[in-house]
């Protein structure tokens, strides 16, 4: 066959078609797999965060801009707690995802670190059971803590969450997150308006990443 510009524009169009349904088969092939694999990570999570429960409703905020689901959890007719999905993007590395569980009191139950990306043996001890972050709210209702503009803040924020040691930033950004999802919490609980959480010592702390590196912080 003579090669033409038609004939290998021919040729290019058939390949980027042959191509393009084979993508079209592996997305419908994987898509199912996928979607249950992310149910039932949420389940385990839930389970995790929450005392025992029969069925949950799910209902989804927007606070600061980012979207955060909370989970009426029940058992029989009455409330067993709320579990609340919540993120921020101020990690040392990027995203942080939790999993908070609440009491219908407002006590925090638990949390489950469902995503982040943070320094191996610094940040990533948010992760670890019976972390200081954790045992600095679990079992306490946030609104008797040492607040800061009423919010949760570590102690070198002027608030009583204990630090990771040489995570400043990475325990910023777990604060951070635990706010965004009480502010849902309450919302769902007490059917109060959401408002952005987000805190000018977090935000202080990305601007000055590199200063606060050069002061002899690894996070």
């Amino acid at each position: 066959m003579k090669s033409t510009l038609v004939n290998m524009t021919a040729v290019l169009f058939g390949i980027t078609l042959v191509a393009s349904a084979g993508v079209g088969v592996v997305n419908m092939i994987t898509e199912e797999p996928i979607a249950l694999a992310k149910e039932a990570a949420t389940k385990e999570a839930l389970t995790q965060v929450l005392p025992e429960f029969d069925t949950t409703e799910s209902e989804v905020l927007t606070i600061d801009e980012l979207p955060t689901t909370v989970y009426t959890a029940t058992k029989g007719d009455a409330v067993a707690g709320y579990a609340v999905e919540t993120m921020t993007k101020q990690g040392f590395n990027g995203v942080v995802r939790l999993m908070v569980g609440f009491t219908p009191e407002g006590e925090v139950i638990n949390v489950n670190v469902l995503e982040q990306a943070e320094t191996p043996g610094l940040g990533t001890k948010m992760a670890d059971e019976g972390n200081v972050l954790l045992g600095s709210i679990q079992g306490q209702k946030l609104e008797e803590k040492k607040l800061v503009d009423g919010k949760l803040a570590v102690t070198k924020d002027g608030g009583d969450v204990d630090a990771l040691t040489a995570a400043t930033i990475s325990s910023r950004a777990y604060v951070d997150a635990v706010n965004r999802a009480w502010m849902a919490y309450k919302s769902v609980a007490t059917g109060s308006t959401p408002t952005d959480v987000a805190s000018d010592a977090t935000a202080t702390a990305q601007t000055n990443e590199p200063e606060a590196q050069k002061g002899g912080q690894n996070e």
